[in-house]
């Protein structure tokens, strides 16, 4: 039964294709996502899923796919031949011209024979969580891999043929110190990937480590998470210690190598169109944001019945899409251009501006206006005083 073509939201020519992968080995104490450990017996069928959404979309109207995104979740997780078959279904639905197909991965599931599957399939990005390089860490949070296993994986991605190796670290997991922090940069800049993503610890209900540390519990570590004045301190290292070795800043926790950074990830920030395929995957066509139903079982079953699993949608008023423009303009450190925002919108933004200038969390040159580099690590509190 095919999904009524009536019911098919559209997304403009030239846009981001994310496939969202919602199974783990296990959940990670940190973790906030809509992903969890499910029967291996969901996977085939959630592929299937996945690959007749994909070719639903095709009733709307001829569309060009340049950027593709495949996370998790552990993606890495699926047999390569389902991999292949949702690039294929992607590169028939939506051509295969694609200047950028990312993979997620955790160190423990890439092996040399994945690794030249996934490059035969289309893949020429894998990121990669590595979190930290201290097994200690990496027990008490959770994670299945350690220390040994990402400089394997790394020389299995090598020998496929990958040039385009994306590390994330998180700042702030349990019993992290200055040293482990120090040691754990310094690892990853001897691997010298092409991007590097940082990320503060975030503590939310969300996860089992953020509600133990709000009830001032021991659960989880909790009692050993770093003060966020130490993890300001790590965030603050790890852009010294990557402008040394050459690293680009373009986004608030990102870093690449010269003309390396995440084209995918850069729609967002941008604002440009992207389509998200899966359970719990989110879509943006310009002037609506959708997204699908978080529980895989209710997702596949939606589709095996010809129903769209869209779960929310909501049309993107003129004053969210200019809040928009300042929350996710702000995070690129190239900044915006205020004199476009204001002839687009029709608005004076410069009163709104004008004590933050003053204060230095904001730099303006010319039209164009940025966050101070030396005060990212607050750039929450930023927003939150531009925004309200």
């Amino acid at each position: 039964m095919s999904i009524p073509e009536k019911s098919l939201r559209t997304v403009p020519a030239n846009f981001g294709v994310y496939v969202q992968v919602p199974f783990c080995q296990t959940k990670c104490t940190y973790c906030n996502f809509h992903t969890g450990v499910f029967s291996r017996s969901l996977y085939a069928p959630y592929v299937d899923a996945v690959c007749k959404e994909i070719r639903s979309r095709a009733r709307q109207q001829t569309l060009h796919a340049n950027t593709v995104y495949i996370g998790g979740g552990t993606p890495s997780l699926l047999e390569t031949t389902d991999l292949a078959r949702i690039l294929e279904t992607i590169r028939e639905t939506f051509g295969g011209a694609w200047e950028e197909a990312t993979l997620e991965a955790d160190p423990e599931t890439i092996t040399r024979e994945k690794a030249a599957a996934w490059k035969a399939a289309g893949v020429n990005r894998v990121s990669m969580g590595v979190q930290s390089f201290d097994d200690k860490e990496l027990r008490a949070a959770g994670r299945m891999h350690r220390r040994d296993e990402v400089y394997r994986s790394v020389g299995a991605l090598h020998s496929a043929g990958f040039d385009n190796i994306s590390m994330d670290l998180i700042a702030g997991l349990p019993y992290q110190t200055q040293q482990s922090w120090d040691s754990s940069l310094d690892q990853l800049l001897a691997l010298h990937p092409e991007h590097v993503s940082i990320y503060l610890l975030e503590v939310d209900e969300g996860s089992r480590l953020g509600r133990e540390i709000l009830n001032a519990g021991k659960k989880y570590s909790a009692a050993e998470v770093p003060s966020d004045d130490a993890m300001a301190d790590f965030y603050e290292r790890a852009c010294e210690f990557l402008a040394q070795s050459g690293y680009e800043h373009y986004e608030i926790s990102n870093w690449a190598l010269p003309r390396r950074e995440s084209k995918h990830n850069l729609k967002y920030w941008r604002r440009e169109p992207y389509l998200g395929l899966g359970a719990g995957a989110h879509s943006f066509d310009g002037m609506k944001r959708w997204s699908n139903t978080h529980d895989p079982a209710a997702y596949v079953g939606a589709i095996e019945q010809g129903k769209l699993p869209v779960e929310q949608e909501e049309s993107v008023t003129a004053a969210q899409a200019l809040n928009e423009e300042f929350f996710l303009g702000l995070r690129q450190l190239a900044g915006i251009d205020l004199a476009r925002i204001e002839r687009e919108y029709g608005a004076n933004i410069s009163p709104k501006i004008t004590n933050l200038l003053n204060s230095g969390l904001l730099e303006r040159d010319g039209d164009c206006i940025r966050l101070n580099a030396e005060r990212l690590a607050i750039s929450n509190e930023i927003f939150v005083e531009l925004l309200t």
